[in-house]
Order: C-alpha cells, then structure tokens, then sequence
C-alpha cells in the first residue's frame, strides 16, 4: 500500500502501514541521531534486568535500530528485538551483528505461550490507537511466562498529534498519542498484569514521561 504523506492522519486500518513507511523513510538518520534516552534510562533498565534476572530471554518490542536492545545484552540481560519496520531492522543487523533482530508486529509475536521472561516496550506503543494497544498488552501477557516483567515507556498526556516529519526532516505520517499512567495501568491490568513500579521521566520538561513496570502474577506462587 502507498501512503500519502501530508497533513491528514492516516485511518486506524492503515496506521501499520503509516508507521512501517514513517520509520523504513527515517531509519537511517533516526539511528545516528537518537543515541541516548535521556539520564534516567540507563537506571530504569538496570533495574528492570535486575527483576528479571539472567534466566530467560528479554524481547524489547519496537525496537528499533537495536540500541535499546544492545544496552539490555551489555547490562547481563538475554535480549532480542523485534520492529514492524524492515528498515529498522536492517539498521539493527548492521550496528550490532551479534544480536537477533527480526521484523515483526507487537499486536500479533510470532512467539509460543510463556516464553519470555520479559518485554521491553521503550516507547514503542505510543503509535497504538486504543484498540490495537489493548491487543498488543494482550500479547504481552500471553508470551511472558508467570512471573515475567514488563516496562513500558510512553509520552504522558493526552489526546494525539499528527507527525508530518522528523529525524532529519524526512516526512512521515503518523499519529503520536500521549496517555497518562492511570490510563495505560488501567489497560496492563485488564491484560492480565499488576503494575508494581512506576517512575516519571522525559528528555525534557516540554515532553513528560513515564515508565510503568508490570508482572505477570504467578498464580502457582500465590496458591502455595
């Protein structure tokens, strides 16, 4: 499918369209540009491996040109990322070639039941209309073992904004939501998660942020 760029957001059928050509037409530049995700980041995903230890895979989902990814592996946590974008992915196999990276979709993981120990969703939700992010926490819950760890990362806020460009004034063509902790805690939980952490960040007063750590609860540990 061709999407058009231009000021008019793309209807909810097409947004894995709109996203996938937004980042196949940024990923060059996104990845010599986005280099750091702010003070805060490298202490939240040190705590995050810390909860998860290092018995079991880590998939961070939406992931990009694999920094998030690579970060994960340098801090002894088992990670591999997944992107809708080939783009992306492309960009990933040539800056870390020792990592797995494959394309694929948060709303549908080629992924058994149970398998993971963890998720890492860096942002990466914040493309989601409301229906496909429930679908996407579903998906979570249903390859995370019992147990597993999730953190998402996500612009506070809400309401939505249309992105016509960026990294580099490339044009794109995509909506950017902003949803607010209680909204997103309300979605883990319905999912199947409890949320057990929570911490407010940003790159800058301009765009608040926050990180939500969720479980999924071990029912056997509970019924012992």
């Amino acid at each position: 499918m061709t999407i058009s760029f231009g000021n008019t957001a793309a209807p909810d059928d097409t947004y894995m369209d709109a996203v996938r050509v937004s980042y196949d037409t940024v990923a060059a530049d996104y990845a010599k540009l986005v280099v750091s995700g702010g003070p805060s980041e490298v202490p939240l995903l040190t705590y995050f491996g810390s909860l998860v230890g290092a018995d079991g895979e880590v998939l961070d989902v939406g992931c990009g040109p694999g920094r998030v990814t690579a970060l994960l592996q340098s801090l002894g946590v088992s990670a591999f990322g997944i992107d809708l974008s080939p783009g992306m992915i492309e960009t990933a196999r040539r800056d870390f070639p020792g990592l797995r990276f494959e394309v694929g979709s948060m709303t549908a993981l080629d992924l058994p039941d149970g398998e993971l120990a963890g998720i890492v969703s860096w942002w990466s939700t914040v493309h989601l209309p409301a229906d496909a992010l429930t679908t996407a926490f579903a998906e979570f819950c249903r390859v995370l073992r019992p147990g597993g760890q999730l953190l998402v990362g996500f612009h506070v806020g809400t309401g939505s904004t249309h992105k016509t460009s960026g990294y580099g004034g490339h044009p794109m063509s995509l909506n950017v939501y902003r949803r607010t902790p209680e909204e997103l805690s309300a979605v883990g939980t319905a999912a199947g998660f409890t949320v057990h952490s929570s911490f407010h960040t940003g790159l800058d007063a301009e765009r608040p942020g926050a990180c939500l750590f969720f479980v999924k609860p071990d029912n056997s540990v509970a019924e012992s």
